[in-house]
């Protein structure tokens, strides 16, 4: 039985799961969740998901939430299909997941607030974005990428040179971005730029992408 992930479409949480299995080769399905409807936030959803947010994820008896354990699982549990995402040397997997951390605590905060401003709060709910908010953020971004740069200049991908989890997790949130103002941010760093155009012209990514339409 193919795995499946409850998610919407448009979820930049579910879309990690949903490039991790693509990149994996990994035939899934995906069942709808209604978040404009709140199904996020009943029965039988929350059996899956306490707390209420997608994705949640299901392959066999095993039952996940929380993307970035989700991609984790898929990563490991399909070793030796489609790409290796993570490495099985402990010392070059530390690496990678220093990065994987770096997403979520550093970049992912930042980036969720602009992707909130730019796209969620005048294409969702008709109301004109924060510019004030949007400046700020945008600074704390280019903060970041700053460090990014340092280390996309000594190494091709973020946790050495193969693409892993550590750079997929950041294609949901930049996708919507270059689509914003806050393109010029990663533009203006020349080996993230590289790397941002590399990892979103992934074909995996494209597919998860295409999703959406």
């Amino acid at each position: 039985m193919a795995p499946k992930v409850h998610a919407a479409l448009y979820s930049t949480a579910a879309m990690r799961a949903f490039a991790t299995l693509h990149e994996k080769n990994v035939e899934f399905e995906v069942v709808p969740i209604d978040m404009r409807a709140g199904e996020h936030k009943k029965e039988p959803f929350l059996s899956l998901n306490p707390f209420g947010k997608v994705p949640a994820f299901e392959d066999g008896d095993l039952k996940l939430f929380e993307s970035r354990a989700i991609t984790a699982y898929v990563a490991y549990e399909y070793h030796g299909k489609g790409t290796e995402l993570v490495y099985h040397d402990t010392k070059k997997m530390a690496t990678v997941s220093v990065w994987i951390e770096v997403e979520a605590h550093h970049f992912d905060p930042v980036v969720s607030k602009l992707v909130t401003e730019q796209l969620v709060k005048p294409m969702l709910r008709g109301l004109e974005p924060d510019s004030a908010v949007v400046e700020e953020n945008q600074k704390k971004l280019g903060e970041v990428l700053d460090v990014y740069e340092a280390r996309l200049s000594k190494s091709k991908y973020l946790g050495g040179d193969e693409f892993t989890l550590a750079d997929l997790h950041h294609l949901p949130t930049m996708h919507y971005l270059m689509g914003t103002s806050t393109k010029e941010v990663f533009e203006t760093r020349p080996h993230v730029s590289a790397w941002a155009k590399d990892i979103l012209a992934r074909p995996a990514w494209i597919k998860t992408a295409a999703m959406q339409k």
